[in-house]
């Protein structure tokens, strides 16, 4: 009986655990202003000195009013990101956000984040959106219209897609990480340097070393998100 409550516990604190480390670590003080210049290497960035902290270290005129240039895209959309790289006041803090401007029939390929859960709020038009779980791979998608909320767990892979033909969308996107990371999946799978083998990417898909090939020779946009 003592060994199986022993057992007991120890999940029990084990899920305690892996809840409480589910986004950044919380804050110990008001604020850890990033010091991007000290020579010291931590998990995060190192604190300034809280004496030489103004008001301009939480402070970017990110003008994420204005609309963004989705022509130069590939796949049509354009992020602009503010992580605790555009922003030191983020550090320790567990958010950024992100403006996501889409062309007509522009996209947010396929991506995860490793270290955020993400909220997406539509600002203008229509986006069709969705995430899939993990094996077996179930897909929860809907069709989004402005001022619409929808959540991708952390992880997990997702998009958004704009359907229209004639017109842009655009949307929020607020991430439970100070620097979120972006895992682009066609970038990581055709696009890694040094490839990974296409004899390996042949037998995980199924087809002719010969597409794989021609796939890896692709300019594989990546979307720094």
């Amino acid at each position: 009986m003592a060994t199986s409550s022993y057992f007991l516990l120890a999940a029990f604190v084990a899920l305690v655990t892996s809840q409480a480390i589910a986004s950044d670590p919380s804050p110990l003080q008001d604020f850890c202003v990033a010091d991007k210049h000290s020579p010291v290497k931590v998990n995060g960035f190192v604190c300034k000195d809280p004496m030489a902290v103004n008001a301009d270290d939480f402070f970017k005129a990110a003008e994420l009013d204005k609309p963004r240039n989705t022509k130069a895209s590939k796949v049509g959309s354009n992020v602009t990101l503010i992580n605790v790289m555009q922003l030191p006041g983020l550090n320790t803090l567990g958010i950024s956000l992100a403006r996501i401007d889409y062309a007509p029939l522009g996209e947010n390929p396929p991506h995860t984040h490793p270290r955020a859960t993400e909220i997406l709020t539509v600002l203008e038009g229509t986006l069709y959106v969705g995430f899939v779980t993990s094996n077996p791979n179930q897909l929860f998608a809907k069709v989004l219209n402005k001022g619409d909320v929808f959540v991708f767990p952390q992880g997990l892979i997702h998009f958004q897609f704009n359907p229209d033909h004639y017109k842009p969308a655009v949307a929020i996107a607020g991430l439970s990480s100070q620097n979120p990371g972006v895992i682009t999946i066609a970038n990581a799978v055709f696009g890694s340097k040094p490839p990974i083998s296409d004899d390996v990417l042949a037998k995980a898909f199924q087809v002719e070393k010969g597409t794989i090939d021609w796939l890896q020779a692709q300019f594989w946009e990546n979307n720094q998100y």
